[in-house]
């Protein structure tokens, strides 16, 4: 830290007002994703309580709405004529399309039993893209009170020391990780990309950050633990979560394909190394964080453009529910190709002694195509393979709906037959390291 910044951050650092701005916006929204409430004998967090009184007093409404979301969501690409970009945006383009006559078969009132049945589209409608279509722009205001004021830049201050030594990748990697936690998956990856070319990561580094850290946003764990029906056990299975997903990472890290990807730069260009953290790391991570708060202008506009800002994710994840989800519902009950493939995992889920192992084993490969596919497929398990499925949802990382598609239309250099590796290796860690902790804090 250069001495005019340190001057600077020495005023930020007395300036009450900031201070107290910093406090208080730091704290509305650690309070509505962090801190469990109990509502009528339940536990759950304050933007799950928001969100069902919202979707249970205007149940009609938030249909109508999703539904106009998925259609909009559809017809958005070939309207701004961005359907054909590249090969990955042509694929996802036309999975809306598809997406979007799946949903007006199913309310056509003639849709086909692989359509209507329960747990096919009425449930990724009405439990997935009405949930996460009201979700994500109610959670986008109150994430930009953690992204957007410091609180980010704050806690990566922190973690920026252990970066190097247990991740090997730069402390500037603890911002992305935390942004894409308080974001989304493609917030991380597009980050990672900005980074890369900007010769701040090396390919190691990058492929580390974009395969391991770029995990879904809170927002999403709380549609997971509610679709699981654990939410009476958010508060373990959100630091579960946390700390297997990093853990994780911090073995596979040091296995190959990972530990054998070359440390050159962009274009071999010559690389910006980092610079070490100097003073008070206390002090200079609240200066920075009062920095950014102060810098980011008018909460109310900064809130209105995050929630604008938030649509691209929901136009683009709602209508690829209702296709990568059906399709992959109807593949998994209709077909025994999931079947198949999840004997990979069921020794490994047997020797566990995981609660119907072979369910269990189905649910982790179905991952690979979506995140929330595993959660769905075990909504009637017993607690112990639900609470380890959604730790799985989220500590898997890469899926064909969003993250290996994304990563591979960047300028990462990364093979889709590594993606599948790394997958892999981190879906058989997860089980390992997830069971053991689970039968601890589950008293099970």
């Amino acid at each position: 830290m250069n001495e005019k910044l340190e001057k600077r951050d020495k005023k930020l650092y007395k300036d009450s007002s900031l201070v107290l701005k910093f406090i208080l916006l730091s704290a509305i929204g650690i309070f509505m994703f962090f801190i469990p409430v109990r509502v009528n004998g339940a536990t759950t967090i304050p933007l799950e309580v928001a969100i069902t009184f919202l979707i249970e007093k205007l149940p009609h409404v938030v249909k109508a709405y999703a539904f106009v979301v998925i259609m909009v969501g559809a017809i958005k690409p070939f309207v701004t004529k961005t359907w054909n970009t590249d090969r990955v945006t042509t694929f996802f383009s036309f999975s809306k399309l598809i997406g979007a006559i799946f949903t007006l078969i199913l309310f056509s009132g003639h849709a086909p039993e692989a359509i209507s049945r329960p747990d096919h589209g009425p449930f990724l409608f009405d439990s997935l893209a009405v949930q996460v279509g009201v979700l994500i722009p109610i959670a986008s205001i109150f994430l930009t009170f953690l992204m957007d004021y410091g609180f980010i830049d704050f806690i990566g201050q922190f973690l920026k020391p252990v970066m190097r030594k247990i991740w090997r990748t730069p402390g500037r990697t603890a911002v992305v990780a935390v942004a894409s936690f308080m974001g989304s998956t493609a917030v991380g990856v597009m980050m990672t990309n900005d980074l890369y070319k900007e010769l701040k990561y090396n390919i190691r580094e990058a492929i580390i950050v974009a395969t391991s850290f770029s995990t879904v946003s809170i927002s999403f764990f709380v549609v997971i633990a509610k679709t699981a029906n654990i939410m009476e056990r958010w508060t373990e299975f959100f630091f579960v979560a946390f700390i297997v997903t990093f853990a994780v990472t911090a073995i596979t890290v040091r296995i190959p394909p990972l530990s054998t990807k070359p440390n050159t730069y962009y274009k071999n260009q010559e690389g910006i190394l980092e610079e070490d953290i100097e003073g008070n790391l206390f002090k200079g991570a609240l200066n920075n964080g009062i920095e950014i708060c102060k810098s980011a202008g008018s909460v109310f506009k900064v809130c209105a453009k995050n929630v604008v800002d938030s649509y691209e994710l929901v136009f683009a994840t709602l209508p690829n529910f209702m296709s990568i989800g059906l399709i992959a519902l109807i593949i998994a009950n209709y077909t025994t190709i999931f079947d198949f493939f999840g004997y990979i995992f069921y020794p490994l889920t047997y020797i566990l002694r995981i609660p119907e192992p072979l369910l269990a084993a189905k649910a982790a490969f179905l991952g690979l195509a979506e995140m929330f596919l595993p959660v769905m497929l075990v909504t009637e398990a017993p607690l112990l393979t639900r609470f380890v499925l959604c730790v799985m949802s989220v500590s898997q990382i890469l899926m064909f709906s969003t993250t290996i598609p994304t990563i591979v239309a960047t300028e990462i250099p990364v093979s889709i037959k590594d993606l599948v590796i790394i997958w892999l290796e981190r879906t058989i860690l997860i089980f390992i390291l997830t069971v053991p902790i689970a039968h601890l804090v589950l008293g099970i």
